[in-house]
Parts: C-alpha cells; sequence; structure tokens
C-alpha cells in the first residue's frame, strides 16, 4: 500500500549544529550540502566557549551547565538532534546527552569509530590545543569499548587558527599538510577539528594513507542514526 500524503510530505530531520569557533560553521554546513542537503539545519553560535576555556585552562561546570542549556534549547525548537562541532568540550557533551532525550553528538566521535576500521594505528592533528585531552579520551574510550590498543600519534598544527583567523587560509592550510607529513607510520589519520576540513585536499597530497574529516563523518553518521526519522 502506498504512502499517504502526510506521510509523504513530512519533513526532513531538523538538526542542530552548535558552535564554539566561527570557523567551524562553514565546513559542518558544506557537509550537509554535499551529502545530506534534505536535512533542516540550522546553527548556534557561542564564541565566547573557547575564549573561556583558553582562560580557565580546564573545563568548569558553569561551561558543562552552557552545553546543557544549549542543548535543552535545541530540543525546544523541536531538532531531532544536536551535532556540537567543537571537539575541546567532551565532558560537557556528556553531560548534555543525560538532559534530553534527543542524540546529542560529539563532533569527532563519528569519525573516531570511521578511523578504526582501518586499524590501531592512528593519526591525528589538531589546531585548538585545548582539544588535545578531549579527543585523547574519546579515542581511549571506543578503544576501550571495542577492546582495541590504539597507537596514536597526535600532533597540534601550532599557527593554523590564527592563521585561518586572520584570513590567511592559505597558510592554515600549508601548516596543517606539513603537520600532517611529520606523522610517524600511521593506518588513518583524522583532522581533529571542524575548521580544518578545508586542508584536507592539500593534505591528501603529503599522504599515501587514508585521510578523514570530522564534519563529513558527523554527517553520514547523523543520516543513519535518524534514517528511521521520514524524509531522512
Amino acid at each position: 500500500m502506498g504512502a499517504s500524503l502526510n506521510e509523504a510530505a513530512a519533513p526532513s530531520p531538523r538538526i542542530a549544529l552548535v558552535h564554539a569557533l566561527s570557523v567551524s560553521v562553514a565546513p559542518i554546513c558544506d557537509a550537509f550540502a554535499a551529502h545530506w542537503p534534505q536535512a533542516r539545519t540550522f546553527n548556534l553560535l557561542d564564541d565566547s566557549l573557547s575564549v573561556d576555556l583558553a582562560a580557565e585552562g580546564a573545563i568548569t561546570d558553569a561551561m558543562t551547565q552552557r552545553f546543557i542549556d544549549l542543548s535543552r534549547y535545541c530540543a525546544s525548537t523541536g531538532a531531532s538532534a544536536v551535532q556540537f562541532t567543537c571537539s575541546a568540550f567532551g565532558e560537557c557533551i556528556d553531560a548534555a546527552r543525560e538532559a534530553v532525550d534527543i542524540p546529542v553528538l560529539k563532533p569527532d566521535e563519528a569519525m573516531i569509530e570511521e578511523a578504526f576500521t582501518y586499524g590501531p594505528r592512528l593519526g591525528a592533528v589538531v589546531t585548538f590545543e585545548p582539544s588535545v585531552q578531549s579527543v585523547c579520551a574519546q579515542i581511549d574510550g571506543f578503544a576501550l569499548k571495542i577492546g582495541v590498543r590504539p597507537q596514536l600519534d597526535l600532533r597540534v598544527a601550532d599557527g593554523a587558527l590564527d592563521a585561518l583567523r586572520a584570513g590567511d587560509v592559505a597558510q592554515h592550510d600549508r601548516l596543517i599538510a606539513q603537520t600532517i607529513a611529520s606523522l610517524g607510520p600511521c593506518d588513518v589519520v583524522m583532522l581533529g577539528q571542524y575548521s580544518m576540513a578545508r586542508a584536507a585536499p592539500l593534505a591528501r597530497t603529503m599522504i599515501n594513507t587514508p585521510l578523514l574529516s570530522a564534519p563529513e563523518a558527523a554527517v553520514r553518521h547523523l543520516r543513519e542514526l535518524l534514517a528511521n526519522v521520514q524524509g531522512a
């Protein structure tokens, strides 16, 4: 029996994209445009989060509460899921998940799960140093879950984020590509910031190893996760 008119007209999932860095907005929006244009997305930006984390040097209870509040607001708008895009706030996102009844996703979790399908030797590069602890914790947590002992080479592309903020995107991409080229032997390499996705084409010319971009992995994961929703 065919679908009813109401079923056929059901809208695609509404997905909240929450950012702590303004440079993370375009990469995830581009990934949705390329891989899931039917999804209805909206953006929330609080760039004081990254400033406050850098000033405090560690996650605080107040920061965690802000993530809870942001997730509750997104749920109140009718969002089907919340995708955070800054990898420095993993423990805040864990708390936010407990506060709402819709999926709340960390920036890198889909990419990390995909990375392990290539093998245990993981390379990763970030441009925002506070992300290091959160990315390592996510990798260790997933490795423990699947019973694998990872070999991680994670490096910071010093100066790349400053270059991007200053509008020197070419220098941003070069610094990331150079850092990736300096990694030891890896089964796969991950770009640990959403803002780094634009550097992927140049970085791929520097290595023969598979290179994963977090925004693309996140969109693929969200589409699969919400496949039961009409219009997905």
